[in-house]
């Protein structure tokens, strides 16, 4: 396989194991590498591999059914694969403080949904960073953190 596909091949599993429905943290320190960067707009970066598992452990207890899929094939170019998915959950679980805007009581039942673009960059096998562009005000909009204000059309 050339190199682009099995970089593929690491941010497929990356995807099944890590965001999907049934986590397997055991992929953290298979795949990422030890000072791996995780981004995303919602959420304060995150950095090595103890850091990312608590960040998805907390997700998950929060959001019990959490779950991502990818909706398009992933690209790959050089280091670095590019993915497009949709996901979320309904919030059951604990209180969870995370998103960069505020945090949510314990279990709200509110539900988000939403879609997003990631970059990943894989060398020798493991992933070293994750960037990911999130439609983050649709989800925050869903958790109740931020509310759209009608426009009068006053300047």
């Amino acid at each position: 396989m050339s190199k682009e596909e099995n970089n593929k091949a690491v941010v497929a599993r990356w995807f099944t194991e890590f965001w999907g429905k049934n986590v397997n943290l055991a992929v953290v320190d298979e795949i990422a590498s030890p000072d791996m960067l995780l981004k995303y707009s919602l959420h304060e970066s995150r950095r090595g591999r103890a850091d990312i598992k608590a960040f998805m452990t907390d997700f998950r207890a929060a959001f019990p059914d959490l779950n991502f899929w990818g909706t398009a094939d992933l690209i790959a170019e050089g280091d670095y694969v590019v993915g497009q998915w949709e996901g979320g959950g309904t919030h059951t679980g604990p209180a969870f403080g995370d998103f960069l805007v505020g945090g949510l009581p314990a279990a709200t039942g509110r539900k988000m949904h939403f879609t997003g673009t990631t970059v990943l960059k894989v060398v020798d096998g493991k992933i070293v960073e994750e960037i990911g562009l999130d439609d983050g005000v649709t989800a925050l909009m869903q958790l109740g953190l931020i509310k759209i204000t009608a426009q009068n059309g006053d300047a």
